[in-house]
């Protein structure tokens, strides 16, 4: 709720301070006092369209801060946090409009866009006025208001509507996607088949790339390889064909072994010795046939190396698409087939696709037709309970009707009977509240129908027979326009009930509804020291209590606040009033 709201340099008023209470506050005040200036203070707050001209003679801007109490997780909060603002200490909010028609908000102790004071608002304050009959003037709010009086039947319809709602929207939007995608996956199934195909055709095992490398260089030099082979064998155990040629390294070995051997016994130093050319002996011998069986085996077949050339080159090619490894080209064409065979099952998914549409759309109709009953017998109650409410706010003769109705539409959802309507997120149904203010008048939108003041009763009618407040605050200007007698004691009562579950402020001219207030604050205007340019009117707001309040009701009564008559009707009607609600004692 709003704690305190401070405005200077706003019209008449030169610095004001309203210290609210939780309950009915109401302010009074002379005409002219500035009451309206208060009412344009806290619409420039919630995020209200700046006008220069507010900005008081003589004065460099006008600033309004409110200071409101919130819980952390409430709406208005979280979005004050959104937007980098504090809430620690509770909700700050400012307002600055400079004569030069310049304006900027603060929330939360940081600077934001003006928007974003209207989106806090929303969450706080509603404004019934003349010119600030936004919940009315809003279709959609026809249906929240409708929506909240309906209770729990109307909750729970709603909550099954939305379920089933949401399914056929995310179905639908699958199915779509398949359509629209058709084309582009075309191409991929084309593509897919193709590199698979290709894949396919050249088969490449894993490594293989490594394998065929080397396997070329060795039949490319297979000459050179075997002859050096050939070489070195001969030059470990010689060439019997060439008897002249150098000693082989084998018998050289077995002669220097033979020689160590005949003096060994002599010295164990030269025996270990002897080992060792035994060891290299038989190294060399070994060493030599394997020298012999490698060059016996080297291939130097023409097709075979022909066959690799061939199967490098095909590799190659398939690589530069699919590699840069036969391990990469494998996994392409595994996932490669995966991909294939989900975009080959598209036809199966869009059959099933279509026929989940078809089931979602009839539990839509279904579930929307449910909604539909549950509002209409909740808009009969509301019509009823409402008209009720206005036969006490000098409105007895009006007809309230709130219309639920389902607008067609070829592209909607089918109902029972063939019907299309149109499906929204939050229903089939339209709401409009319409009001006859007068005995045979047709219904119409109650925003086309009603005067300013009669707007702010009937939207003071709809609060009060909801179920609870759905906003911390309210805030009703001109809402006894055209009440007097006994209507006003009624209008009071009225007020005073929807104080019991939020913070209501009135602006009001009757005494009978200050009666009922917690907090009674009196807009007062006084003569001021211009200077040069004269006079200047300057307007403040004080809390009243006790005597001065009942002398403020009783100008507001007869005209006159010492007159002994109106005095104690004013202090009747505050004692016999202002301590009927449950829980609050007057100040």
């Amino acid at each position: 709720m709003l704690q305190r709201v401070r405005i200077s340099g706003l019209g008449v008023i030169e610095d004001a301070e309203l210290e609210l209470a939780p309950g009915l506050n109401v302010l009074t005040g002379e005409t002219g006092a500035g009451k309206t200036m208060v009412v344009s203070g806290l619409g420039l707050l919630l995020g209200a369209r700046a006008d220069a001209g507010l900005v008081r003679p003589g004065a460099r801007a006008a600033v309004v801060e409110g200071e409101v109490d919130v819980r952390p997780d409430h709406p208005a909060a979280e979005r004050v946090r959104a937007a980098g603002g504090d809430t620690d200490d509770g909700l700050v909010l400012v307002r600055t409009l400079s004569a030069e028609g310049r304006s900027r908000a603060h929330v939360g102790g940081r600077t934001a866009p003006v928007g974003v004071l209207a989106e806090v608002g929303q969450h706080l304050v509603a404004v019934h006025g003349q010119a600030d009959q936004w919940r009315l003037r809003r279709p959609e709010e026809h249906r929240a208001l409708l929506d909240a009086a309906g209770g729990s039947p109307v909750a729970a319809a709603l909550d099954d509507y939305r379920q089933s709602y949401t399914a056929w929207v995310e179905t639908r939007e699958r199915l779509a996607g398949l359509s629209s995608e058709g084309a582009e996956r075309t191409l991929r199934v084309e593509s897919l088949r193709a590199a698979l195909a290709e894949i396919e055709q050249v088969a490449p095992e894993d490594g293989e790339e490594a394998a065929l490398a080397a396997e070329s260089e060795r039949l490319d030099h297979g000459e050179a390889l075997r002859h050096a082979a050939a070489v070195a064998q001969v030059a470990l155990t010689g060439d019997e064909d060439d008897p002249a040629a150098t000693a082989a390294v084998v018998d050289l070995l077995a002669q220097a072994g033979q020689e160590v051997r005949a003096a060994a016994g002599h010295d164990a130093a030269l025996a270990e010795l002897g080992r060792r050319l035994d060891e290299l002996g038989y190294l060399a011998s070994d060493l030599a046939a394997d020298l012999a069986s490698y060059a016996a085996g080297v291939d130097v077949d023409p097709e075979r190396l022909a066959w690799v050339h061939e199967r490098r080159a095909a590799l190659t090619a398939l690589l530069r698409r699919y590699g840069p490894t036969t391990a990469d080209a494998l996994e392409l064409a595994r996932r490669g087939a995966l991909e294939l065979a989900d975009l080959e099952s598209v036809d199966d998914r869009r059959e099933e696709l279509q026929a989940a549409v078809a089931e979602l759309e009839a539990q839509v109709a279904a579930h929307g037709a449910i909604l539909t009953q549950a509002r209409r017998e909740a808009a009969a109650q509301l019509s009823r309970r409402v008209e009720e409410e206005l036969a006490h706010l000098a409105m007895a003769g009006a007809r309230v009707e709130v219309a639920v109705e389902q607008p067609r539409d070829a592209d909607g959802v089918a109902l029972p009977d063939g019907t299309r309507v149109r499906a929204r997120a939050h229903g089939l149904d339209e709401v409009e509240i319409r009001l006859a203010a007068n005995a045979g008048a047709p219904p119409r939108s109650v925003t086309r129908a009603a005067s300013g003041g009669e707007l702010s009763r009937v939207m003071l009618a709809l609060e009060v027979v909801s179920a609870e407040a759905q906003l911390p605050t309210y805030v009703f200007d001109e809402v006894d326009a055209g009440v007097g007698g006994a209507a006003a004691l009624d209008l009071g009562a009225r007020l005073a009930r929807l104080a019991e579950h939020a913070q209501v402020i009135v602006v009001t001219h009757l005494g009978q509804v200050a009666a009922f207030a917690d907090r009674h604050h009196v807009v007062r205007k006084h003569q001021g020291d211009g200077g040069r340019s004269g006079p200047v009117t300057a307007s403040d707001v004080a809390v009243v209590e006790r005597e001065e309040r009942v002398a403020e009701i009783a100008r507001m009564i007869g005209g006159v606040e010492d007159s002994e008559a109106a005095l104690r009707h004013a202090r009747e009607l505050v004692e016999e009033h202002a301590p009927q609600r449950t829980g609050r004692q007057p100040s």
